[in-house]
């Protein structure tokens, strides 16, 4: 017979069951917290480990003292905060991360980083630069020992196509600056509110008595009245100083902002004319130089003395050394002998280099610097001259087309500090004759050019850095019997001086001022011819340039009566005895249509009264000219 279960027992196994389950669930929570308390103690373990290796890697690379080892330890501390990072990230935990000391460590190591990177590539640098040094020093040194040798491979006979000259401009052009800061705006005082007189101040207190007082009354509104009055005369007087002073600063600020707006405006116009002014003379020389070269050629090929003189001056331009130096040099043919002369200006002995090596010390941090003995930099500077008179002389006959040429002189001279009186010299320390036909025979890769020099009887000292003075073959000065003494006439001249009335001898040697500051700059001499009045050379201008340059015939004439074809003529018939390139014939008044068209194929510049007035203005001097009040001063 089944047993029969009370309700009192069946509840009583439901809660058995259920504490069973509650017991089994708490079993189970206790063994998740422990896995998870295990799993963060792991990550603790590797946070704590990754921060100390952190720590013995940031110690490492403060203790590196090579680029190599620095630069390997930041980035092993790098790698390590990242790491750290994205463990404290995953678990929602505060690292090292969120130090800001970790972060400064990188950083001060960083910046030990680039410290040593600058020290290296200066290191780098310094050694490059030593390396440099020595290598261009024995550069020079080689191309001086073949100077003769490499010019046999020159091209002899000038180009004339090759001659012109299609150089661009390379000044690049101003820009227009920011514009500059202008003042603030002033700050203007504020004009206070016009009394009212509808203010409670301005109404009188009437007490109740005094209103049956139509006196008392009275004399109340009239002060009230004249409090109104005074207050707003005192405005009006506060009103206006305010206006004015505000007035004022307005002003002063639109000034002084109108004054920097056009000195920043005009700085740039100033600076942009000069600029277009260079180009553009730049351009007209240019342009004058290849529009030369055709009549040039013509000339030379059909034996003029002067287009010579000045083929053989573009020849010795286009030589190229290995050293900087000018190359100044004078030019002078003897059509009957065949003879050219050279006056050439050769470098100094501090253009030939006294370094020997240039090293750079590690240890040290710095180059140290041989050079080579006095003797060795002594026999390089004697061997570079001699290698250039006879390089020159070669230029100058392989290019001689037109076999004009059956003799060189050649004269070296050298510009250097007199050491006896500490000034500046220029000496002549080496001439020598060189016949053509004999310097043909020579192979100029093979020669001693000291020894060649003795051969062919040069005159010089045994060692040409001495510069011992020696007398040239022929001397190409410039003296002349008709030149005279010059004096300064520009700086007396005022704004208001007529020029048509100027003594006639002032007024020539005021044209050679003119002329010899125009020309001074590139190396140019203007002498002035004695007082003849007889229409001959009134000046002669030793223009050095090789393409314009060469003797220029100058003539002044003061006249108030427009010049004729006559006077073109006699300065054409001057240039023509004087063996002149060109003629200046500049005058105080005007040319008639017969001097334009007489001059207009001729070597022949004609300038007017205006044209000298902007020559004088060009050279900081003003003047004027009037032709009427010459006229009547001479009746």
């Amino acid at each position: 017979m089944a047993r029969r279960t009370s309700g009192w027992t069946v509840v009583k196994r439901i809660a058995r069951e259920v504490d069973r389950a509650n017991r089994a669930n708490q079993r189970a929570q206790i063994s998740h917290k422990k896995a998870v308390l295990r799993d963060m103690e792991a990550v603790v373990k590797k946070a704590t480990r990754l921060q100390e290796q952190f720590n013995r890697t940031i110690h490492a690379a403060n203790d590196a003292t090579t680029l190599a080892t620095k630069e390997a330890k930041l980035l092993e501390a790098k790698s390590t905060l990242d790491e750290l990072t994205r463990l404290g990230n995953e678990h929602s935990f505060i690292t090292l991360t969120n130090d800001s000391g970790a972060r400064e460590g990188i950083a001060r190591i960083q910046a030990d980083v680039k410290a040593l990177q600058l020290e290296q590539f200066q290191k780098r640098a310094s050694e490059q630069s030593a390396l440099s040094e020595t290598a261009e020093a024995q550069r020079i040194r080689d191309a001086i020992g073949n100077l003769l040798e490499n010019c046999l491979t020159y091209n002899g006979v000038l180009n004339w196509e090759n001659a012109k000259d299609f150089t661009k401009f390379s000044v690049p052009e101003p820009t227009k600056p920011s514009q500059p800061m202008l003042p603030p705006h002033p700050a203007l005082d504020e004009v206070p509110a016009e009394p009212d007189a509808k203010d409670l101040k301005y109404k009188p207190q009437i007490p109740l008595l005094t209103w049956f007082s139509k006196q008392k009354k009275s004399l109340l509104i009239a002060a009230a009245n004249q409090q109104y009055a005074q207050d707003l005369a005192e405005w009006e007087k506060e009103a206006a100083n305010i206006k004015e002073a505000n007035e004022s600063q307005l002003y002063e600020w639109e000034r002084n902002k109108q004054s920097l707006i056009y000195a920043w405006e005009n700085s740039y116009k100033t600076t942009h004319d000069v600029w277009k002014r260079n180009k553009q003379q730049f351009i007209d020389a240019q342009n004058e130089h290849n529009a030369f070269l055709p009549q040039l050629k013509q000339q030379y090929e059909a034996h003029d003395k002067g287009a010579i003189e000045k083929y053989c001056g573009l020849i010795l331009n286009r030589s190229k050394y290995p050293i900087q130096f000018s190359r100044d040099y004078q030019l002078e043919y003897l059509a009957e002998a065949q003879v050219l002369a050279v006056d050439y200006s050769l470098p100094n002995i501090e253009a030939v280099p006294d370094l020997k090596e240039a090293k750079f010390i590690k240890s040290k941090g710095e180059i140290k610097r041989t050079f080579v003995t006095d003797k060795q930099r002594q026999d390089l500077y004697d061997k570079l001259l001699y290698s250039i008179v006879f390089r020159s002389i070669y230029e100058l006959l392989s290019a001689d087309g037109i076999n004009a040429i059956q003799n060189i002189v050649f004269n070296g001279w050298v510009n250097s500090v007199d050491k006896a009186t500490g000034n500046e010299a220029n000496r002549c320390i080496l001439t020598i004759s060189v016949k053509t036909d004999e310097f043909k025979t020579l192979n100029l890769a093979n020669i001693d050019p000291k020894e060649c020099f003795k051969k062919f009887k040069g005159i010089g000292s045994a060692k040409l850095s001495e510069l011992v003075l020696v007398a040239p073959i022929i001397d190409l000065n410039k003296n002349d019997r008709r030149f005279v003494q010059s004096y300064n006439v520009a700086d007396k001249i005022l704004e208001g001086d007529n020029l048509a009335v100027m003594h006639w001898e002032d007024f020539e040697h005021l044209i050679r001022e003119l002329f010899e500051k125009e020309f001074g700059a590139n190396g140019g001499e203007v002498r002035v011819t004695q007082a003849s009045r007889d229409g001959g050379v009134d000046a002669v201008i030793f223009d050095p340039d090789p393409i314009r340059g060469g003797k220029i015939v100058v003539q002044a004439k003061r006249y108030t009566n427009t010049v004729g074809v006559a006077a073109v003529r006699d300065l054409y018939g001057t240039l023509i005895n004087e063996g002149a390139m060109k003629g200046i014939l500049i005058t105080t008044s005007d040319y008639g249509p017969d001097a334009f068209h007489f001059a207009r194929d001729k070597p022949i510049t004609l300038m007017t009264g205006a044209n000298l007035l902007h020559l004088l203005e060009r050279h900081g001097r003003k003047a004027r000219i009037d032709l009427k009040e010459a006229k009547k001063a001479a009746v």
